[in-house]
């Protein structure tokens, strides 16, 4: 049975048997990895606290049909800031919802996980209003579903933009406007997230524009998905299953 190394963030886990769990990585050579911790549930088990889902690791496993085996783990990184801080803690989540359901498994994902890895990291050095929406939008730009922000998206005039609709694929004008009205500052905001001044928009404080980011992202996301986040719509943090 062959056998591979890379890093990954664990994105889930599920309970298999008597002492058994299936591990949801993301990596970025492998993609998507399923793999089964064996007697993880086990008090004694060397594997017990290493593969919770927001850990960031180091893994040897063996390549299986449907589910690989982990076999080694290596700890890089608790996210120990996000986890012991419950207002971080949903943002977070809803980052490995949405990376779960876009990655596939066994095709190489470096810029996703990059993306994911450096959210968590800022995520870690402490509260920004405007991380999740801004994580969700590049999401979707890796995609290839960004959105249009430099024009109308229904007309395509360059015109003042007063409203966001996912349906629409982006912003519109006063004339063709649908979907949630925004705020200019808004539509900036998102143009600096998708044009390379990410650190910038990062930097801005707490508001009706950050807000307005979220709401729209979470929605954008969620059309493309056909599905709702479940962590974006609860106060908490979902429950190991």
């Amino acid at each position: 049975m062959a056998t591979f190394r890379d890093e990954g963030v664990v994105l889930r886990t599920i309970k298999l048997g008597e002492a058994d769990r299936i591990i949801t990585f993301v990596t970025p050579e492998h993609g998507k990895v399923r793999a089964v911790a064996k007697g993880i549930r086990k008090p004694k088990s060397k594997l017990a606290g290493r593969l919770e889902p927001l850990t960031y690791v180091s893994m040897l496993c063996w390549r299986g049909r449907e589910l690989d085996i982990v076999s080694q783990v290596e700890v890089l990184d608790h996210y120990r800031a996000i986890r012991e801080d419950i207002d971080r803690m949903p943002a977070a989540f809803t980052m490995l919802e949405a990376v779960d359901l876009v990655a596939v498994e066994r095709q190489p994902m470096p810029r996703l996980f990059k993306s994911l890895t450096g959210a968590l990291r800022t995520l870690a050095e402490g509260p920004a209003p405007v991380l999740l929406g801004a994580f969700l939008f590049r999401l979707l730009a890796l995609e290839g579903f960004g959105p249009i922000t430099e024009a109308c998206a229904a007309c395509d005039e360059a015109v003042p933009l007063v409203a966001y609709d996912e349906h629409a694929g982006g912003f519109l004008c006063r004339s063709c406007r649908s979907g949630q009205a925004v705020l200019p500052e808004t539509v900036e905001l998102v143009r600096q997230i998708l044009g390379g001044q990410l650190r910038q928009a990062l930097a801005t404080p707490a508001g009706r524009p950050t807000a307005e980011v979220e709401r729209i992202a979470t929605a954008a996301m969620e059309y493309h998905l056909d599905r709702r986040l479940r962590s974006a719509h609860m106060p908490g943090v979902p429950a190991r299953r």
